[in-house]
């Protein structure tokens, strides 16, 4: 079985910056008290590692009063930014700088008076953390098909979740060129994005089996996943190699891994050694 590892596999520039910040938190106050807003990056695995750490997750500020709190590579909503703050909390930003520019942008839009659109999925934190920096007026939209009702408008900004595919911002924004006297674009996808979704297309060409490893709460990589079974239909998404299955390579005599951002290389590495101990020949 010939194994290929996509070139782009393993975290990112951000989440691996995000990472580096919060063991040396853990390795300065290795007593605890320190916590993340959310899940610091999308892979239950590493949360694990990091609670290991005295490093703890939390769902929301009411969980947390002392101490210090990690701002997670996602980004949080402006208003828990400034709840931390009030309430005395040592903050550590590991926002992705990447995310923070989109929020950079979508304040200075809104302040100069231009209606804003967020590109991306309604329900994503970094999304939900975009949107707090404008007004009541900011419009997420994941697709075409909630634009349908769209008014005109004098002056538009358009920003984009950083790991949207890009087709999907290019559509909305030619759409968008029809409802505005004034546009400004910002293309905020992160370039690791498009290279890593470029990657594993061209090898789910290549392969008879695709493998795509990342928390299944992540949404990159549920678009990898999309992208390569758009390609090849053998493609499966797993967390760790105990999910992998004998019969996905029966007849096969190549399988690809790429995996999402949020995906450390020891998980990749795990994998490729279970599918050498499946397919010996």
């Amino acid at each position: 079985m010939e194994i290929l590892v996509a070139k782009s596999s393993g975290f990112c520039f951000g989440v691996k910056r995000a990472i580096k910040i919060a063991d040396k938190c853990a390795s300065t106050r290795p007593d605890g008290d320190i916590y993340t807003l959310g899940p610091i990056i999308h892979n239950p695995q590493v949360v694990k590692r990091l609670e290991e750490s005295n490093v703890f997750a939390k769902k929301s500020l009411d969980e947390i009063n002392s101490g210090t709190v990690i701002i997670r590579s996602h980004g949080v909503k402006l208003g828990e930014y400034k709840e931390a703050k009030s309430k005395g909390l040592g903050i550590v930003d590991a926002t992705c700088p990447f995310v923070r520019k989109a929020q950079d942008l979508v304040s200075q839009l809104t302040a100069e008076g231009y209606d804003v659109i967020v590109v991306g999925e309604k329900d994503h934190p970094e999304v939900k953390g975009l949107v707090s920096y404008g007004n009541k007026q900011v419009r997420v939209v994941s697709g075409l098909a909630e634009l349908a009702d769209m008014p005109r408008v004098k002056r538009l900004g358009i920003v984009a979740q950083t790991t949207l595919p890009m087709e999907k911002f290019e559509d909305v924004v030619r759409f968008c060129l029809h409802k505005a006297t004034e546009i400004k674009v910002f293309n905020t996808i992160c370039n690791a994005t498009s290279t890593r979704q470029a990657e594993s297309a061209a090898l789910a060409k290549q392969v008879d089996v695709m493998i795509v490893v990342g928390g299944k709460n992540s949404a990159n990589t549920r678009r990898l996943t999309e992208v390569c079974l758009a390609i090849q239909p053998k493609t499966y998404h797993i967390e760790v190699a105990s999910e992998l299955d004998s019969g996905w390579f029966a007849g096969a005599r190549s399988a690809g891994i790429t995996s999402g951002a949020s995906t450390p290389d020891w998980l990749i590495s795990e994998v490729v050694e279970r599918i050498s101990a499946m397919c010996p020949n």
